[in-house]
């Protein structure tokens, strides 16, 4: 059996047509063989405990969203039988019951695989802060792996796992996400249970997740999102299916006077590429003033909320200090030089700058910012343990204290080949919001999944049927960044991510120099092959100007999708493809025009 991917659609697709999970289990630890490396995770499942859960699966249910779906879990949350360490062994102990967020994945078919390396205690942004030894980046090995999740995002990066949890204070659930090419949601505070997670910073820590994909993100971010009551700070958050938006949204993203790079001109221009596609969207973009959001975010490791970090490990370093890590002990012990009074200047200082930003953000559906300003290698962290540490959460240290929520997304890799990944915020239950931008995101450009080399194919992930507007299947010039897509965007057209027809269609560059039209031809089932396009919703009132545009020989017909819908989408007349090239095998119009 050849390598599934390991996605939610890949997984499901090989179950319907007779894989078995057990399959899929055995990929697991060949995977984790080949990339050897002992520091990911700090405990596992054995193959036959991983095989026995595949096993009890019983027969394939797709009703279950994670039938079948291989997860790992951060050693700060507890599966019942495996031991919690926060990467502390003096601190560690053995759960007899699985974290609130765990059952709910396992009840819907997941199946686990092990705990995953941490920064000591979540302390930290680099994944280097660990006495078990640090896992290796799964893109470069010379670069830190990020933290404090860095086990989990390193475990999804080699596709090792569908999907990880993590935590997020101070942007744990992001960073590794931008240093491993891979999604990290960081959803709403409170709505995702804390029970059976040992808190950081509880006032303003998440349980993350890390996928490969977007879709696969937050799909098991609606499994896990469900009111805890046993939580105090549990709240009432929705998880809605992902919808396009109703109108173009308004994103703002730091100014130039305020945004920072420290320096990293491949970065900046690798976050200018990016904001370009969120235009060529249709998205409004604002520069804004990110002063007070920065104020915010220094707030985070200098004031009160490192004394609710040192609520967690006061015992044991009264009792045992030599059992936490000196940076560890040098970060969190400044919290014994301030009184309750400064834990109360804290909080007021958070409310005055909270209401600055509230100006600055007024009038946004939501900010762009990089995930990273730029990049550090573990050489650099051994140097100075606490300056890039810093420096990764620039764009990261503001979001839970303002309580946002976050998404970070890959987008097209930099000019030098590392991983390209923004992140957008949002008001606190915008989730679904995010996660759709993040789907139009992440469809730019070519990109393999993580470090893998499976490529990333985009699934459309929208309820089309509520859409108000007629979906358009585009192929050619009309998709996003190529030379057509202003004229659905100048009417207010709406991205519905991306699909493929059935095999029943041929393509075709149209005979011109350079070719700048394709041709989708239908024949019988079989005579063709899947072909790449992408959904946009045009309101009814602008498809009339829009059809007048199309000249021929293309035209509106209906375009059958592999997934079973018919939606109206661009058709050729067959005389017009006699003087054209077919590039069916192709099965891509961005992909011919990169053979060119």
């Amino acid at each position: 059996m050849t390598d599934i991917a390991m996605t939610i659609p890949d997984l499901h697709a090989a179950y319907a047509r007779g894989v078995s999970p057990e399959q899929i289990i055995a990929q697991v630890y060949t995977r984790l063989r080949e990339v050897d490396d002992p520091c990911i995770f700090l405990s596992m499942a054995s193959e036959a405990d991983a095989q026995a859960a595949a096993a009890a699966l019983g027969p394939y249910d797709p009703a279950k969203p994670l039938w079948g779906v291989p997860f790992a879990v951060k050693d700060n949350i507890d599966v019942a039988g495996y031991e919690t360490t926060a990467a502390c062994p003096a601190y560690a102990y053995t759960p007899t019951q699985d974290a609130f967020v765990v059952a709910k994945l396992r009840e819907a078919g997941a199946i686990f695989i092990g705990k995953t390396n941490l920064d000591q205690f979540a302390t930290g942004l680099v994944g280097v802060r660990t006495p078990y030894g640090a896992p290796r980046n799964s893109i470069d090995p010379e670069i830190v792996p990020g933290g404090s999740s860095g086990g989990s995002g390193v475990a999804v990066g080699h596709g090792i796992v569908a999907f990880s949890l993590g935590t997020d204070t101070a942007g744990s659930g992001r960073v590794p996400a931008a240093l491993n090419n891979i999604v990290g949601l960081k959803p709403t505070l409170g709505a995702l249970s804390a029970t059976g997670v040992v808190p950081a910073c509880r006032s303003v820590e998440t349980v993350s997740i890390f996928a490969l994909t977007v879709a696969d993100a937050y799909t098991a971010f609606t499994v896990a999102c469900a009111y805890d009551a046993a939580d105090a700070y549990a709240r009432h958050i929705s998880a809605p299916p992902l919808a396009a938006p109703k109108s173009a949204p308004v994103i703002g993203i730091p100014s130039r006077d305020s945004i920072r790079f420290s320096g990293d001109a491949v970065q900046e221009a690798s976050f200018n590429a990016a904001v370009d596609l969120l235009r060529g969207q249709g998205a409004e973009i604002r520069e804004i003033d990110f002063t007070p959001l920065y104020d915010v975010a220094d707030m985070l490791y200098e004031g009160a909320w490192v004394a609710e970090r040192y609520t967690v490990i006061e015992d044991l370093l009264h009792t045992d200090p030599e059992a936490i890590l000196p940076v560890t002990r040098q970060v969190i012990c400044k919290a014994e030089a301030l009184s309750a009074a400064d834990a109360f200047r804290g909080m007021y200082r958070l409310k005055e700058l909270s209401r600055i930003a509230e100006t600055a953000l007024e009038g946004l559906d939501m900010l762009c910012v990089p995930t990273i300003p730029t990049f550090h290698t573990v050489a650099e962290l051994e140097a100075d343990p606490i300056g890039p540490n810093s420096n990764f959460g620039t764009y990261t240290n503001f979001v839970n204290l303002l309580d946002m929520c976050g998404i970070a997304v890959p987008v097209p890799a930099r000019s030098d080949g590392r991983p390209g990944s923004v992140t957008l915020l949002a008001a606190a239950g915008k989730d679904a919001d995010i996660a759709a931008s993040g789907l139009a995101l992440e469809a730019a450009g070519k990109r393999n999944l993580g470090a893998t080399g499976w490529p990333f194919n985009g699934t459309p992930t929208f309820d089309t049927a509520t859409t108000d507007g007629l979906i358009l299947a585009v192929c050619g010039a009309h998709m996003h960044g190529l030379p057509l897509n202003h004229q659905l965007t100048q009417r207010g057209a709406t991205y519905h991510g991306t699909a493929t027809t059935t095999d029943s269609y041929r393509f075709y560059a149209l005979a011109g120099d350079p070719p700048a039209r394709p041709g989708l031809v239908k024949g019988t089932p079989g005579s063709g092959a899947p072909i790449a396009v992408e959904l946009w919703s045009l309101s009814f009132e602008k498809v009339g100007g829009f059809l007048d545009a199309i000249p021929a020989p293309l035209g509106i017909g209906t375009v059958d999708l592999s997934d079973g819908r018919q939606v109206k989408g661009f058709i050729c007349e067959a005389e017009a493809v006699a003087d054209g090239t077919d590039i069916t095998q192709s099965g891509d119009w961005r992909r011919y025009l990169a053979q060119l």
